[in-house]
């Protein structure tokens, strides 16, 4: 069954063939919006823990998601191939962050 993904901010997306909907960044290097799996896809459960802090591997610091995306990575563990440092300002592979409290990669 195929998994819905929606906009972060509920609104409709720019386009939806790109890494996230609205590639525009912001002044912190994020970009304005970002796709998440539905509520309704992330209400069917998980298959990995609800995690919602990760640390870069490279600088050593910690960045916070917000729930939507922190359930999306707990629903779809591949479903981002990069996530957000914001200790260095950019978007990088997911295996170049690890879950806080252990050295499981994100993504795996």
């Amino acid at each position: 069954m195929a998994r819905k993904k929606v906009t972060l901010s509920g609104e409709e997306p720019k386009t939806t063939d790109t890494p996230a909907p609205d590639m525009e960044t912001k002044a912190d290097g994020q970009h304005k919006d970002y796709w998440v799996l539905s509520d309704e896809d992330r209400s069917n459960g998980f298959v990995r823990p609800y995690r919602d802090v990760y640390t870069h591997k490279t600088c050593g610091f910690t960045t916070h998601m917000g729930m939507k995306l922190a359930e999306t990575f707990a629903a779809d563990n591949t479903f981002y191939t990069h996530t957000f440092c914001c200790t260095c300002g950019q978007h990088l592979p997911v295996n170049e962050f690890v879950w806080i409290g252990t050295n499981e990669e994100v993504g795996s």
